[in-house]
């Protein structure tokens, strides 16, 4: 226990699910807009190079988009596709592993979060929210094989893991939600039917990839429009679709809360990190308003959490959009030097 009461233990190398990672800390996924035409470019590779260079043990890539017309219609936001995305892409790990840090991709469909302006409508579980596109067995089977297509271009490009996001209202999480999975096929219904697409995605990714890349699960009860939305009532719901995931082929969840420190349930002061720990016995990263500020106040919370065993590793988001040297400030309790995070970074790219 000694070994955690200073931020000192956030700076211990550590092995996550086979990946040998120089710390426990871990840059969370945040769209950027930067990639025109869905290709990153080196000033993308430079970006999330500062990050590596000054101390984040993983970086997990901003949301990248599948090759599926469906996927998204954003302009600038990468695509983990071949050709010159994967070009791109290249160069962005190239340039990571080069500061000596690792990174991770996030593979992504929008579902109705997908703007249909462009004519195509969005693809949904059931055809919610009205308008939208419900999907069918071959249309699963499209996205199937899009997510697997993206995890060999990922593979390729040299990223040492692959995250599959599950989370915040997007077409994996709108399987989970019972709000918007209306299904009575075998991809609706109990908690575990529901979790059954999603976990299709996690077997075709994880046949893709070699043992030695992870695959990452990123999930959440919240949602980007619903801040009190759940995919599970109880730990017993949640067990029921983490299993669902972790029998696929997850090797690590990355659970999603607004507030890390709020516990999931009550009764228990286990926060959605700590639950998935407990009921699937995989490695957990924990993330959620975590160094908003430069006096960082949920740090002893942080540490008590690695301490009991309740996460293995503590993902950080909009703090590094101002502070691209944060984890190196954090690790070396140069707090003062941490600029608080203000809306106003978001703008900023560097």
């Amino acid at each position: 226990m000694a070994a955690f009461t200073s931020a000192a233990a956030l700076a211990a190398p550590v092995s996550v699910a086979g990946l040998d990672l120089p710390n426990r800390l871990v840059m969370a996924p945040m769209t950027r807009f930067h990639s025109p035409g869905g290709v990153p470019t080196a000033e993308v590779a430079a970006y999330y190079r500062r990050r590596a260079e000054n101390g984040v043990g993983l970086i997990i890539t901003e949301g990248t988009l599948i090759g599926h017309p469906t996927a998204g219609h954003e302009t600038t936001v990468p695509r983990m596709t071949a050709g010159t995305a994967e070009a791109g892409w290249r160069r962005v790990t190239e340039a990571v592993h080069a500061a000596g840090g690792r990174i991770a991709t996030q593979l992504w469909h929008l579902g109705s979060e997908r703007d249909p302006a462009d004519g195509l409508p969005s693809w949904t579980p059931s055809g919610l929210p009205t308008g939208a596109h419900a999907m069918t067995g071959a249309d699963m089977g499209e996205i199937v094989a899009a997510f697997a297509e993206s995890a060999r271009v990922a593979a390729r490009a040299g990223f040492d893991a692959v995250e599959i996001h599950a989370a915040h209202g997007y077409l994996l999480d709108e399987f989970l939600w019972p709000e918007t999975n209306r299904r009575t096929d075998a991809f609706g219904g109990s908690p575990a039917r529901r979790a059954a697409f999603p976990a299709e995605i996690i077997r075709a990714v994880r046949a893709e990839l070699p043992a030695s890349i992870p695959v990452i699960v990123r999930f959440s009860q919240f949602k980007e429009r619903a801040y009190d939305a759940r995919i599970a009532d109880s730990p017993d719901e949640l067990a029921e679709i983490l299993t669902v995931l972790a029998d696929a082929g997850a090797d690590v969840f990355h659970a999603s809360q607004r507030r890390f420190w709020e516990p999931a349930f009550p009764g228990s002061p286990l926060n959605l990190a700590g639950w998935a720990r407990k009921l699937t016995g995989r490695p957990t990263i924990t993330v959620g308003s975590v160094g908003l500020t430069r006096d960082v106040p949920e740090l002893p919370r942080l540490l008590s959490g690695l301490a009991g065993g309740e996460y293995d590793l503590v993902a950080a988001g909009r703090i590094l959009l101002g502070n691209p040297s944060w984890a190196r400030l954090l690790l070396e309790a140069r707090h003062s030097e941490i600029r608080d995070y203000q809306k106003s970074h978001e703008d900023r790219y560097f």
